[in-house]
């Protein structure tokens, strides 16, 4: 018995022993790494002097650049100053001894003599005060004393301001070292905002981390599943599209050779109740439409006969819209056609021509519903100078209704409308409009 006893005591006394060993070769290793952490540490800190020196030389050499840049632009414009300079000088002592030999020219008593010179003498005269208007008395220096230049340094001091360390991968001895996956960015909320029916995105780099770019995501604006907005090396982002009186939530996150990194937390961002928005000239076919834009392109109008369509800023695909005009101007006998159309309507028939528009036009006595050619449903009661036309479209109930002189014009116009719509109208010589948004939809009875 005590044979096997010794026989387990002695095992066991050596595997504390090779323990032991184990432990006493492991501190010796932390000994060796603490003595290479401190001289990997100092040729780190080497190497970074080395590069900070390296970039205060390319501040160096970048400052006597742009210092050489404004000595070169002060002689160019003291060399066009002493041009000028002579050039008046010139002028000014030719009209003086032009001045003198006038005066000698008027003491010539003999009266045919005069004759000879004075009709010339009167065009030299002429000639030289209107030149000289021209050229001396309306003259203005050829550049400005003032140096109208600006250092453009506010890249580089976030650049200099965001300098820091990247993490690097933990790799094998030998192996060729390259960077982790990037850390998560950090969404600035006081540089978010949201605007009629667009949302700006702002975040700040991670730290410690090599980023290719990045990607930006909303969600749908009702909670559900995120879509990718943008993918870029930008750090700002404006999204435009979006559906008004909506909340976005958004969140990104960066990447790079090693892989993606963590999202950001979420930031949302209401898109504005009402719309507001005016008439977008590009969208209503630019300089060759003909249409005339004014104020701010809340107004519009049109040379000729035929009609033009003018299209909003802004599209529709969800809730309720509703905008107004005012009839500025109604002197031909023509029918404005008001309503709502597809991005691709044609731009030169009346609104409500093709199958793209849904549009009421209406004359002094009457409207009619029109869309796609066919044209319905005549109400009494017209427009003059004055009058104001409303435009109600309804995406929850899917209809769109208009008003004149803020009384319902006849019962719902079109019902069934799905897709984007842009604010329309058609007009022709003879009449201007003014429209007016960001308002509050009225109660209406939907029948």
């Amino acid at each position: 018995m005590s044979l096997s006893f010794q026989t387990e005591l002695s095992h066991n006394l050596q595997q504390l022993s090779e323990k032991a060993r184990s432990t006493t070769e492991f501190i010796q290793r932390l000994k060796g790494m603490s003595d290479k952490v401190t001289e990997s540490c100092m040729e780190f800190e080497r190497l970074v002097h080395a590069q900070c020196e390296a970039l205060i030389q390319a501040i160096h050499d970048r400052r006597e650049y742009l210092l050489e840049a404004i000595r070169m632009d002060k002689d160019t414009k003291i060399r066009i100053l002493k041009d000028q300079q002579s050039n008046c000088t010139g002028k000014l002592q030719q009209t003086t001894g032009l001045i003198q030999f006038c005066i000698e020219a008027l003491k010539e008593t003999d009266s045919a003599a005069f004759l000879q010179v004075g009709s010339m003498l009167i065009n030299r005269v002429a000639n030289t005060d209107m030149t000289w208007h021209q050229e001396v008395t309306n003259a203005a220096p050829r550049v400005s004393p003032i140096v109208d230049l600006t250092l453009d340094d506010a890249a580089l001091a976030r650049a200099i301001d965001n300098l820091n360390f990247i993490q690097m991968k933990a790799l094998k001895d030998g192996d060729e070292r390259c960077p982790a996956a990037p850390m998560t960015p950090t969404i600035l909320p006081t540089d978010c905002s949201a605007e009629n029916n667009s949302v700006t995105v702002a975040w700040q780099p991670p730290n410690h981390s090599t980023v290719e770019g990045y990607v930006l995501e909303l969600d749908d604006g009702s909670g559900g599943e995120f879509r990718e907005v943008y993918c870029g090396k930008e750090t700002i982002c404006t999204v435009d599209g979006l559906h008004f009186n909506s909340m976005y939530n958004a969140r990104v996150k960066a990447f790079n050779s090693a892989g993606e990194g963590e999202y950001s937390e979420l930031i949302g961002l209401q898109t504005a109740e009402v719309a507001w928005f005016t008439f977008d000239p590009v969208l209503s076919g630019g300089a060759g439409s003909g249409l005339i834009f004014s104020k701010n392109n809340a107004t519009v109008s049109v040379e000729g006969w035929e009609h033009r369509v003018a299209l909003g800023s802004v599209g529709f695909s969800r809730g309720v819209h509703y905008w107004e005009f005012t009839i500025d101007n109604y002197t031909a006998e023509t029918d404005p056609a008001f309503g709502v159309a597809r991005i691709d309507v044609a731009r030169n028939k009346m609104l409500g021509k093709d199958e793209k528009s849904f549009a009421m036009y209406i004359d002094r006595q009457r409207s009619w519903f029109q869309h796609n050619s066919i044209h319905e449903r005549r109400v009494e009661g017209g427009i003059t100078t004055g009058s104001t036309i409303g435009v109600l479209l309804d995406l929850e109930r899917h209809t769109l209704s208009f008003l004149v002189n803020e009384m319902p014009q006849g019962s719902v116009a079109f019902r069934d409308l799905y897709g984007v719509f842009y604010p329309a109208v058609s007009i022709n010589r003879g009449v201007t409009l003014t429209m007016h948004t960001a308002m509050d939809a009225p109660k209406m009875d939907y029948f």
